[in-house]
């Protein structure tokens, strides 16, 4: 089972590389169990922070983050998978341009990851998210 996981989470980190977001969003289960570390009530400057539950929403999440950052200048980088069965923890670090106001951040990482069946059904990450919601309101 680690195996089998292993090789979707790095199918899915390589699609998200790539900014293939309806490829990416194949990987999910429907419904996913979605969570983004931030307050409940997410923050306006940050529209891709919200509640999420299927293949189309897992899409639209991955467009956003694409049109509120320049994607050549991502420099987002993993510096470990861990792996226990059908769970997953990615470690790593955002690196990010936003797209209006040229502002950079960078925010350490943590994406738990559960894969079913050849799919993602956990997908959880917790990040700086005021880090974030400064660089996008361009207060950083």
């Amino acid at each position: 089972m680690s195996d089998e996981t292993r090789g979707i989470v790095e199918e899915l980190l390589r699609r998200m590389a790539e900014g293939d977001h309806d490829r990416t969003a194949e990987l999910f289960a429907e419904p996913v169990d979605w969570r983004l570390a931030w307050p409940a009530e997410g923050h306006p400057a940050v529209p891709w922070i919200r509640p999420r539950s299927g293949r189309a929403e897992v899409a639209d999440h991955f467009r956003s983050l694409e049109a509120h950052h320049v994607p050549e200048l991502n420099g987002t980088s993993v510096t470990r998978i861990l792996v226990d069965g059908a769970d997953a923890v990615v470690l790593g670090e955002i690196a990010q341009t936003v797209r209006d106001g040229g502002v950079s951040y960078t925010s350490p990482f943590a994406l738990h990851l559960t894969v079913e069946d050849g799919l993602v059904t956990r997908f959880h990450i917790y990040e700086d998210s005021l880090t974030v919601a400064r660089a996008l309101s361009a207060q950083a």
